[in-house]
């Protein structure tokens, strides 16, 4: 998986097509990532002593990596990830589309 928390990705597939937000927390192991104001669900909360009332919390649930792409702020488009050796000798991430090194 190529994307990392903090990385501003943009949804290319299923009920939140076209959305943007940045990554909260990347599960490797299951490929999936969890993105902000992505895949919201509503959960209600019983009443309890310390919650008299009860609440509905909105809970973000984690998407497939394969339906998000990294977002470039600057051509506004999604982009492809890769990896190559810079002038160090250190492995960095770039985008593709514009051979730009991702910080």
């Amino acid at each position: 998986m190529k994307l990392k928390k903090g990385d501003k990705v943009i949804v290319i597939a299923g009920k939140d097509k076209g959305k943007v937000g940045v990554i909260q927390r990347a599960y490797p192991k299951l490929n999936k990532v969890v993105v902000e104001g992505v895949n919201v669900h509503k959960k209600h909360q019983k009443p309890t002593q310390q919650n008299p009332n009860g609440s509905i919390l909105e809970m973000y649930s984690p998407i497939d990596a394969s339906n998000v792409m990294y977002y470039d702020s600057k051509s506004k488009k999604a982009t492809r990830i890769g990896y190559k050796i810079d002038e160090n000798g250190n492995k960095v991430r770039y985008m593709k589309a514009n051979d730009t090194i991702i910080k």
